[in-house]
């Protein structure tokens, strides 16, 4: 069986459900292939000959049968025993039509570690498949009882030197060793049988355990999968890229979900290795997110009323009303928020079943056309507006719970306001400058949907992943991932629970599909900021004193200052190097979103998590629906 280069395939163990389902939504995710994992077909009620005929009727080949578990090392009647097996095997993978298997490092507590008998074994397997033409693959399990290394497999590969035994290659067994992935050089390319990739976050635990619970698709995850898969290209390796993921979140997830990340993550994943090699690609470069040129809520009747009156206390100026649609502009600083009360178009569609919330977000980059080009290649998909004279025609992205990312290419944006927007008439000095900008976005989604939208940023945009938080909110425990862009000129945050009762929850409770939760502003100067929002009305969280007495004791902060933050409502944070962050809270609108107001110093990266817990537990207090709904 001869595979095309750029072919992506899955193990079935990766993906929930019967053997057939699991089939059918990898042939609907696009992938050309897959592994069928022994579990999987010893469950199921088709038999090999009509799985065969079932991937032919979906387009799908089966490039690999595993694993055959505990082979090499062993002696007398188990030796004996384990060759049958192999026989019995091969029979089967016959009649499924594939031409490779994967022989994992022995783990069977009689197993021998001596080289020379190891290599005999491999050496008379190599003879049996090369009589029915079958390729063995060995890879070396990070727990294996001699052979843990990829290093190790492949003296042992090089040593049998049989045209019939090659070497399987698995990023979570190398790396989560942390192999050097540069050893991979030594492999020549057409000795690698076949290539397994997974992702992990970066923990301190049993390998084995790490391993069957919490493995990622790439890109998700902490460790270095590109790197390893450029090391492989190095190689002239031209066969498949499979994924092979064990995740107790994803077992649980749809089929269909984890099929389509997967095969984004290893377009995404290739696309990057070649990068890193200056090998040609097949699709444009991430673009980097320069900045956030404005958020767009949806509001009608009095709520769009309503919304007006809480930018205004929060320091916005109405400062243009769209000449054809009702749209109207409010800023502040270098900050632009629309209001969308069209009755018609996506901004009704959306508001029908999220009520007024956020529905859009408009990114400034270099290369719009890019970033289509990329999202198309990565199954991003596109929506398409109304192009009719004085109807906005930017190109958009469905994003997070099916709101749209407007991309504005940065040379745009001069003309951008001025031809859709009639000025309103104002003071010249009534646009407050307090914010200057949008720190981060907040997005809550469906706990099934945590990792996935991860991908989706780091995958198009090439957003880094911050180190992962886990915040507690008073009703449970809810996870947050921030990305940002390098230089720190976009950032959101990606935040989900499983608890049913937390704030984010909650949110998830109101609509569909989740969504951006809270828009955070940028200020030089938080108390200057404070005294404006009280000179607006703005209704902001209150702090609890408790709080600020244990700041003052824990930053040794003077008497004064933590009475201003105090008074204020501030809260603060250090990183190791000293550097400050000041944050302080809008109350929600409606129950839905808010806003927060930050300083960062110079080389503080973070989001102020230790403060998220005193955060939570002010809004659970805070009950909006017992205050006029007239303030935030």
């Amino acid at each position: 069986m001869t595979i095309a280069r750029s072919v992506n395939a899955i193990a079935t163990v990766s993906l929930r459900g019967t053997l057939e389902e699991k089939l059918k939504a990898a042939a609907a995710a696009g992938f050309a292939g897959v592994e069928i994992f022994e579990n999987d077909l010893v469950g199921s009620s088709l038999s090999p000959k009509e799985v065969r005929a079932m991937l032919d009727d979906l387009g799908l080949a089966c490039m690999l049968y595993q694993p055959f578990r505990d082979f090499e090392g062993l002696s007398g009647d188990l030796r004996r025993r384990a060759f049958d097996r192999v026989r019995a095997k091969f029979d089967l993978m016959a009649e499924l039509g594939t031409d490779r298997i994967l022989f994992c490092s022995s783990c069977h507590p009689a197993a021998l570690g001596e080289r020379d008998r190891i290599v005999d074994d491999f050496r008379e397997l190599g003879g049996i498949a090369q009589k029915r033409g079958i390729i063995v693959g060995y890879e070396a399990l990070a727990w294996g009882r001699h052979v843990n290394d990829h290093r190790d497999a492949w003296a042992i590969v090089e040593a049998v030197d049989h045209p019939n035994i090659g070497i399987i290659l698995d990023s979570y067994h190398s790396l989560s060793r942390q192999i050097p992935s540069e050893s991979i050089q030594a492999i020549p390319g057409n000795k690698i049988a076949f290539v397994q990739l997974a992702d992990a976050p970066l923990l301190d635990m049993d390998l084995l355990y790490w391993s069957r619970h919490f493995r990622y698709l790439p890109g998700q995850g902490g460790l270095d999968v590109a790197g390893f898969v450029a090391e492989i290209l190095r190689t002239g390796y031209d066969g498949p890229l499979s994924l092979e993921i064990f995740n107790d979140r994803f077992r649980s997830n749809a089929a269909r979900l984890v099929a389509e990340d997967g095969h984004r993550s290893l377009d995404y994943v290739r696309d990057t290795a070649q990068r890193l090699i200056a090998q040609p690609t097949a699709m444009p470069a991430p673009q980097p997110v320069l900045g956030c040129e404005f958020v767009e809520f949806t509001a009608d009747g009095s709520d769009a009323a309503r919304l007006g009156s809480s930018f205004a206390s929060l320091g916005f100026t109405l400062v243009g009303e769209h000449r054809h649609k009702k749209v109207t502009r409010w800023r502040q600083g270098g900050v632009n928020l629309i209001v969308n009360a069209e009755p018609k178009g996506f901004a009704s569609a959306y508001r029908a079943t999220q009520g007024t919330s956020i529905c859009a977000i408009g990114v400034r980059v270099k290369d719009k056309a890019a970033v289509l080009a990329r999202a198309a290649a990565l199954g991003i998909k596109a929506y398409s507006p109304e192009g009719r004279p004085g109807r906005m025609a930017m190109p958009a992205l469905r994003g997070v719970g099916g709101s749209l990312i407007y991309l504005i290419d940065d040379h745009e944006v001069e003309g951008l306001w001025a031809r859709e927007f009639d000025a309103v008439e104002m003071d010249a000095d009534a646009i407050g400058a307090d914010v200057r900008g949008i720190d981060h976005l907040a997005a809550v989604v469906h706990n099934d949907e945590f990792l996935s939208w991860q991908l989706y940023w780091r995958s198009l945009f090439g957003l880094e992943a911050r180190g992962p938080q886990d915040v507690i909110d008073p009703s449970g425990l809810v996870h947050s991932q921030a990305l940002q862009s390098a230089d720190g000129a976009f950032r959101v945050t990606i935040n989900a629970s499983d608890a049913r009762e937390t704030l984010s929850s909650r949110f998830l409770d109101h609509g569909f599909g989740g969504g951006y939760q809270h828009v955070a502003l940028t200020t030089d100067d938080i108390f200057a900021t404070a005294r404006g929002l009280r000179d607006h009305g703005a209704a902001m969280l209150e702090i609890p004193a408790n709080y600020h007495a244990d700041l003052a004791a824990r930053f040794d902060l003077d008497a004064a200052m933590a009475a201003r933050m105090a008074a204020d409502g501030v809260l603060y944070d250090e990183d190791g190097d000293g550097a400050g962050f000041w944050q302080m809270y809008s109350r929600a609108f409606d129950k839905l979103f808010f806003f927060e107001f930050v300083q960062r110093a110079k080389g503080y990266a973070g989001y102020g998590a230790p403060n998220a817990g005193v955060r939570l537990a002010a809004q659970n207090r805070f009950r909006p629906d017992a205050i006029p709904a007239a303030t935030l």
